[in-house]
């Protein structure tokens, strides 16, 4: 082995311009010869459904585990599946990532995909994302957006991403490189608040396009990402008729005027009994003679002669009769009515 392979990474306190870039160091046996001092076990449930799946690959999961020390058990009755160290397992990390196995399994993953996360480079992420939208439709259509078409939109993300995802009820579970996991994330979240995935998808192509050039390494990549832009107006309907609201005063409104405000307002208060009876039989006398007015009027409108233009006049509306007429209208109708005559 070269001195280069051998040599391990620098410790150092200033800031790491790309932290991703970074290799993790191996752990491995010689960096804890004790072991574990306890045993430590996760366990978690899985549903009805997977049951038979579970059966079938559970010697593939026991096997898979005992390469690095720990066990594996299947409980059929309570529906639960039980991670385990034992004395000869050295790296206490292992069972974080047996439980986030099991896990995978539970919800569906497969697994020949699930076992990959027992790798150092490899990790996992359930997107919880019942709680995101309110309206179990609206829920619905965006979680069949993130899928797309035949499952196009979803395998554009994992091509995009390096990772594999699966939407499964009201989670969407993730397995992958540390950083494709980041990116899956604000893709579901986005998605399910109401922002179209392909947006996210565009912009992952464009920066895998400018990280091949140097020269943009430096520059700001804003400019060449597509912006999104939220054209939702409130759905709530509007009033046809709108009330405008009043100016604001400090001071109370008037106290409305009562009968015998009016009363004394235009000199009735004062008036007999039979000086008020006469006064309401002179507006009684004025509402008819008004009614029968307009009455007569009405009768009258018909023996109304109309008035005749002057010659002029006349000639002037006739002649702007002619300029109105559609010839175009009136050949295509003289066409249509020769057709007819030659069929005949």
């Amino acid at each position: 082995m070269s001195d280069s392979e051998t040599e391990e990474p620098k410790q150092t306190n200033e800031p790491i311009e790309n932290a991703w870039a970074m290799k993790i160091p191996a752990f491995k046996p010689e960096d804890n010869p004790n072991g574990l001092v306890e045993e430590s076990s996760f366990a978690t449930l899985f549903p009805k459904y997977r049951e038979k799946y579970l059966k079938e690959v559970w010697p593939l999961v026991q096997q898979t585990v005992a390469e690095y020390h720990l066990k594996a058990e299947l409980d059929l009755i309570e529906g639960s599946m039980v991670v385990k160290t034992t004395r000869k397992t050295w790296d206490p990390y292992i069972i974080i990532k047996a439980r986030d196995m099991i896990k995978l399994m539970a919800r569906s993953v497969p697994f020949e995909q699930a076992k990959r996360v027992l790798q150092d480079e490899i990790g996992c992420d359930i997107i919880k994302i019942g709680s995101l939208v309110r309206k179990k439709e609206k829920f619905v259509k965006r979680r069949q957006r993130l899928i797309g078409p035949n499952g196009a939109t979803l395998k554009s993300i994992e091509l995009l991403t390096d990772c594999y995802v699966l939407v499964q009820g009201n989670t969407v579970a993730a397995l992958g490189p540390y950083k494709g996991l980041q990116q899956v994330r604000d893709i579901v979240i986005d998605t399910m608040n109401n922002v179209h995935p392909i947006y996210n998808i565009k912009a992952l192509m464009i920066k895998r396009e400018l990280m091949k050039d140097p020269k943009l390494a430096n520059e700001d990549w804003s400019r060449f990402l597509p912006k999104f832009k939220n054209k939702n107006i409130s759905k709530r309907k509007q009033p046809k008729v709108k009330k405008q609201k009043k100016e604001y005063t400090p001071f109370p409104p008037a106290q409305p005027e009562s009968k015998i405000d009016k009363q004394l307002a235009s000199g009735e208060y004062f008036l007999n009994k039979e000086q008020k009876q006469q006064r309401k039989q002179e507006e009684r006398n004025a509402k008819q003679s008004e009614a029968a007015k307009k009455q007569e009027e009405k009768r009258q409108k018909d023996f109304i002669p109309p008035t005749e233009d002057s010659p002029s006049a006349a000639r002037k509306r006739s002649a702007d009769g002619d300029n109105k007429l559609d010839v175009k209208a009136l050949k295509a109708k003289l066409a249509k009515a020769n057709k007819k005559m030659k069929k005949a």
